[in-house]
């Protein structure tokens, strides 16, 4: 299926902003939602429609559009925490400042082609995830905040996120933002957290430590990330069901931060007692 027809007001949007006379593409623009392998594809076509040097058409094989579908093109960059760092740059697990002076490096030369800038993060397969405070920390943001509030001409910066709140207010304030729905067909499977966190919006606050302790007896047979995938899953199931009761994407946004504190190392025991106090009200 072709971009345009699984995102036809975006795609009509950039490409009208690009072909029609008086309307401005804008150079700081912010994805979120879900599907972050959807908004890198719709942040690689913006680029290729800015470099296209032929019809922009979705089959054009011009060079800008073939480099720019191989990965390849000099001015289309990926940045996060694990694509295009300075050779002197060991840091692993964040944009880093010396990534950002490196872009500031590269805005001092001209260029021929529209320069594009794609933040995002890489899980450890590699595949496409979004920015949040751990992998695009509040100091790296500001020191590109002066690039992005006055933009050279032929440069455009595309962030990637969940969830719009995980990326910096100064860095929202200056971009403009864009929902990208999911279109991928989710299997919500809670299957492992059945009977113990399952109708937990039918618990009361003195439930909390008890259920908690459930929890962390789930995971001496269960890994933790499994169960706060399997309560996510419930939460959004909910959500699908519930579209109107806005809690529930807290809810989900609190369990993507107790997701973050596993990586961190958090003990279970923490990580449970924070979660439920946030959840079961």
């Amino acid at each position: 299926m072709l971009l345009s027809d699984k995102y036809p007001f975006l795609t009509n949007y950039f490409t009208e902003a690009l072909t029609v006379s008086g309307r401005a593409l804008p150079q700081s623009i912010l994805f979120y939602g879900n599907d972050c392998s959807a908004q890198f594809t719709l942040a690689t076509e913006i680029a290729r429609l800015l470099n296209c040097k032929a019809d922009k058409s979705d089959a054009c094989e011009c060079l800008n559009c073939k480099w720019i579908r191989e990965g390849a093109h000099p001015a289309v960059l990926t940045i996060s925490r694990l694509d295009n760092k300075p050779e002197d740059d060991e840091s692993k697990t964040v944009i880093s400042i010396k990534q950002s002076l490196m872009i500031k490096e590269m805005l001092v030369s001209a260029s021929e082609f529209h320069r594009v800038f794609i933040f995002c993060d890489r899980d450890d397969e590699g595949n496409i995830c979004g920015l949040n405070p751990l992998n695009f920390q509040a100091e790296t943001s500001n020191s590109l905040l002066k690039i992005i509030e006055e933009p050279q001409p032929g440069v455009t910066f595309v962030f990637l996120t969940r969830y719009i709140d995980d990326v910096l207010p100064t860095i929202i304030s200056r971009s403009q933002c864009f929902f990208v729905p999911s279109k991928e067909v989710v299997n919500y499977d809670y299957s492992c957290i059945s009977g113990v966190f399952d109708n937990y919006l039918d618990f009361e606050r003195k439930d909390v430590f008890d259920v908690s302790q459930k929890l962390q007896d789930l995971s001496k047979n269960v890994s933790v990330g499994e169960i706060l995938n399997g309560i996510q899953n419930y939460i959004l199931a909910l959500l699908k069901s519930n579209p109107r009761q806005t809690v529930l994407i807290k809810h989900v946004e609190a369990v993507e931060n107790s997701k973050r504190q596993a990586k961190l190392g958090m003990r279970p025991a923490n990580i449970f007692d924070d979660l439920c106090l946030k959840l079961i009200r």
